[in-house]
């Protein structure tokens, strides 16, 4: 079954679509993304906020290992992303869902911003490969000359 040519092909444009520069790039900006969530509390001034400073460190650390490269296929990988645009939307709610009195200006500034930034660059990983297979596709088709042209 590893052999097989359909699967050797979808991970031959997996591998593709993860060394475009712009794939790259969303990985890249990713990773900081995550880190900024994860030390978000204290860079921020809001690690007094206990529950929503580990909220932020367990979803920063989370975020960077699902968008870190670490999918070895493309269904891994997309299933990772929208993952990773999940744990982005929370970031943005979570100030006013975790337990106690978290909401403060600080806290949610903060979020909000890297929330909203975490799910787009998480939807642009997921779109990544599907982007390059629909523009190689469209080049790849055959030219065929009109009635009349020879």
């Amino acid at each position: 079954m590893e052999e097989h040519p359909d699967l050797v092909e979808l991970r031959a444009r997996h591998d593709r679509a993860a060394a475009t520069p712009r794939a790259l790039m969303v990985e890249a900006l990713a990773l900081l993304a995550g880190l900024y969530l994860a030390a978000s509390p204290w860079i921020a001034g809001f690690n007094g906020s206990v529950t929503l400073a580990v909220t932020n460190l367990i979803c920063g650390i989370a975020y960077m290992l699902l968008l870190g490269g670490l999918g070895n296929s493309y269904e891994r990988t997309h299933s990772m992303a929208w993952a990773a645009a999940a744990i982005g939307v929370w970031t943005c709610v979570a100030p006013w869902v975790v337990t106690g009195d978290v909401a403060q200006t600080r806290s949610i500034t903060s979020n909000l911003i890297v929330g909203v930034i975490a799910t787009l660059l998480a939807l642009a990983a997921a779109s990544g490969a599907r982007d390059r297979d629909a523009r190689r596709d469209l080049g790849a088709q055959p030219y065929r000359s009109m009635p009349g042209n020879h």
